[in-house]
């Protein structure tokens, strides 16, 4: 049967008139039955629309017994005298028979024979269909694609040989707008088929098969299959997504987290992250290790809520066995890709099951893992674990170049996380060790404070803030921002204080102790290279003196904010003063303004985080922190909580130090004050008054180092000083004695010679005292020395 030929004549009128014997064996119908009826009861399928000349295609017509019987048939048509179409006479022949030979040709036909090699060899997917979308050729990898041979498929409508999916219909649609539209289209698809085990990426071309009339008569196609581009392509789009989505914070955790969510699912089922423990920390690497590793889990993730696959818990440790994935990558420093069935693969395998047993079914279908090393800076971090189990594919050498370049890249992002957590780890700890860690010993103020760091990538700042006790009972208090973040920053503060400290040990005023600050600024940039970074941003302070016997605070400022005040009454109020300039620039005055406050006063000092940002407006802030420091509180704690959770934004990009300070006064019957005359017979009479003094306060245990103390600094006074000349007792939490008079000269301990008649005064006051000191003053100077007392 496969080399019968059927001949058939149709009239114009679609009836047969002719019918050979070739037709009744492919057909079954004898010629008596066939001639005469008309040529559609014969067909199985009705004929696509066709054009009226000369054609060929497949035609499906019924047989005797009833089966349908697909034929190949050409269609010539018969003209008459006026050369138009009288009927048509029909060749057909069974789909097999209907290939070209390819025996011996004649030379016009040898093209057609190369042609039809070149068809049914090409490495693409070629196939053709009528205009009603039924096959009428393919070649062999479209065969091998469809998983069956081409006479399985031929005259077939293409909607039977697929199931019903979206990517078929679509097909399907695009082959019946090409017959249509007479356009041809291009289109990519990443679409699966019968014959594949896996989904693929198509580049089709469909365009129009026209006769020599120009009117279609079929559909060509050719289908590449463009997977590995489609795949390389889609790794360079993760590897760009990676550049924008890890490494948003400076967080190792969170970097850790960017990297899993960017893998799973689309490279992997489950990933892991684990580091190396020193990379949590802040120690120097070590070597990396040769036999077991141990790593802490720090993400993981998987298609799976709560990742049922991981066998470690996030936060937890893990020793790898030398054969695994993760230590193999260590050691050997590159990628590394087991696959099911080998030995690696399931020891690997068996030991993550046998340490959690309860994930061990959504690990089954496990066949391929890759490793690769996180390395940053020739230091090895960890290793990043994929794992795929519903995708198809085993991990392949361009897999692996691909994950040790995003390994790459997120390694960096990893170690730059790690460095600033290290390096805001130790500027935080060098900041709290200059911030004062415990109130001083002082009655003058009653005081509570808050320094909060900024989460900002910049670093930590250079705010800082202190409480410094001075002769008299007086209280410095100090509030400062160096302009910049990061250990610099900090390190500048820390030598601000610390001139601060000393400035006001001297006993400075505060517009003069600014003076000296911004010299020794001036200085820093000077001759220090790291000070040129405080020359270059600046640097702001406040210093403030508060008297609790006179009730008198004197504050000066070198470019930073005023100071806000809330008196007893419930009344806030920012001071009105004039900012000098800040500290580095040299050659201009700060000015002091003094001011009486009412016990129970409360002083806020602050740096400049507190009520600036870029989104707001400072002198809302500055109203928002005047209204809560009038917020009742229980405590000056509890007021530092309320201001800072009233006036602070929910996420600061600055430090911010806020000092809260309230005033205490020494009434008249804690202070003893006598003008003396310079008479030298006149120092007992005042011994003996600042005795009878002590005994009023019942101090009578202090009387003999006051009496000697009092004796030895009125005598000094007299002898070297200038009137007018004046003693001062302050009993505070210490038993304070002050000798002031007009002269400015300061006196200064020297070592008196065997022979010498004096000198050793001064010597035997700081032998009895706990302290002593000089000041300078308006009207001169001031000596003083203080006692310690019992508690009361």
């Amino acid at each position: 049967m496969e080399h019968v030929v059927a001949a058939a004549v149709i009239d114009a009128h679609g009836i047969v008139t002719g019918w050979s014997e070739g037709a009744r064996l492919l057909t079954g119908h004898p010629a008596e039955e066939a001639v005469g009826r008309a040529a559609a009861d014969l067909l199985a399928e009705d004929l696509p629309r066709r054009a009226d000349g000369e054609w060929t295609g497949p035609v499906v017509v019924r047989h005797r017994d009833g089966h349908p019987v697909t034929l190949v048939v050409t269609a010539c048509p018969v003209l008459g005298a006026d050369a138009r179409p009288t009927g048509f006479t029909l060749t057909a022949r069974p789909p097999e028979a209907a290939r070209p030979a390819e025996t011996t040709q004649p030379p016009g036909a040898v093209e057609q024979t190369l042609a039809g090699r070149a068809f049914q060899q090409a490495s693409m997917s070629m196939s053709v269909f009528d205009p009603g979308q039924r096959y009428l050729r393919l070649n062999e990898t479209a065969c091998k694609v469809m998983g069956v041979p081409e006479d399985v498929l031929l005259g077939r409508h293409f909607p039977e040989t697929v199931a019903d999916a979206e990517h078929s219909r679509g097909f399907d649609w695009h082959l019946r707008h090409v017959a249509e539209t007479g356009r041809p289209v291009r289109y990519e698809s990443f679409t699966g088929a019968p014959a594949l085990n896996r989904e693929h990426a198509w580049s089709t071309e469909m365009w129009p098969v026209r006769d020599d009339s120009g009117a279609v008569t079929g559909v060509a196609l050719a289908a590449f299959d463009s997977t590995e581009q489609y795949l390389a392509r889609r790794r360079l789009a993760l590897l760009n997504e990676a550049a924008a989505s890890i490494g948003t914070t400076l967080d190792v955790v969170r970097t850790a987290e960017e990297v899993i969510a960017l893998l799973v699912p689309r490279f992997a089922d489950f990933a892991s992250v684990d580091l190396l423990d020193w990379v949590l920390g802040a120690d120097e690497p070590p070597p990396v290790p040769g036999g077991e590793v141990v790593l802490r889990r720090v993400a993981h993730g998987s298609a799976h809520e709560g990742t049922p696959e991981a066998a470690v818990r996030l936060g937890e440790t893990d020793v790898h066995p030398p054969f695994s994935p993760p230590a193999l990558a260590l050691r050997e420093g590159r990628a590394v890709r087991i696959q099911a069935g080998e030995p690696d693969f399931m020891s690997w395998l068996g030991e993550r099951n046998a340490r959690a047993p309860e994930g061990r079914r959504f690990r089954s279908g496990v066949h391929s893992v890759i490793s690769v090393p996180l390395r940053a800076r020739g230091t090895t971090l960890g290793v990043l674990v994929g794992v795929r189990i519903a995708h198809p594919d085993d991990y392949e050498a361009d897999d692996a170049v691909f994950a040790e370049e995003l390994a790459s890249r997120a390694a960096v992002c990893v170690d730059n996380a790690r460095r600033f957590a290290r390096e805001r780890t130790t500027a935080l700890t060098l900041q709290h060790s200059l911030l004062p860690r415990g109130l001083p010993g002082q009655a003058a103020v009653e005081v509570a404070h808050r320094y909060l760091p900024s989460g900002s990538t910049a670093g930590i700042g250079g705010d800082w803030f202190d409480i410094i006790p001075l002769s008299g009972s007086r209280v410095a208090l100090v509030v400062g921002d160096v302009v910049g973040h990061g250990i610099p920053s900090t390190a500048t503060m820390g030598r601000l204080c610390t001139a601060v400290r000393t400035l006001a040990d001297v006993d400075l005023a505060p517009d003069e102790l600014l003076t000296h600050l911004d010299d020794l600024v001036t200085h820093l940039a000077a001759y220090d290279d790291a000070g040129e970074d405080v020359a270059e941003l600046g640097a702001t302070c406040l210093y403030a003196v508060y008297d609790p016997v006179s009730r008198r605070l004197t504050v000066a400022a070198a470019g930073h904010p005023a100071p806000a005040v809330v008196l007893p009454d419930g009344t806030a109020q920012l001071l009105r003063m004039t900012p000098g300039p800040p500290l580095g620039v040299g050659g201009l005055p700060f000015e002091a303004i003094e001011l009486e406050l009412p016990e129970g006063a409360v002083v806020a000092l602050y740096t400049d985080g507190l009520v600036e940002d870029r989104d707001r407006d400072v002198d809302r802030a500055t109203g928002e922190l005047c209204s809560a420091l009038t917020a009742p509180a229980a405590t000056l704690d509890a007021l530092c909580d309320t201001v800072l959770k009233a006036v602070l934004p929910e996420a600061p990009s600055d430090d911010v130090a806020l000092l809260l300070a309230r005033t205490r006064a020494l009434g008249a019957d804690r202070v003893a004050t006598w003008d003396v005359e310079p008479d030298p017979a006149l120092v007992a009479v005042t011994r003996q008054a600042a005795t009878e003094q002590l005994g009023a306060w019942g101090l009578e245990e202090a009387a003999f180092v006051t009496e000697l103390v009092v004796s030895e600094l009125v005598t000094n006074a007299i002898r070297y000083g200038a009137p007018p000349i004046q003693l001062r007792l302050i009993r505070d939490r210490n038993l304070i004695c002050e000798v002031s008079d007009g002269s400015s000269t300061s006196p200064h301990l020297r070592r008196a010679h065997a022979f010498d008649e004096g000198g050793r005064g001064l010597l035997l006051v700081a032998q009895l005292t706990q302290r002593w000191g000089s000041r300078q003053t308006d009207r001169g100077k001031t000596i003083w020395a203080e006692q310690t007392l019992e508690p009361e």
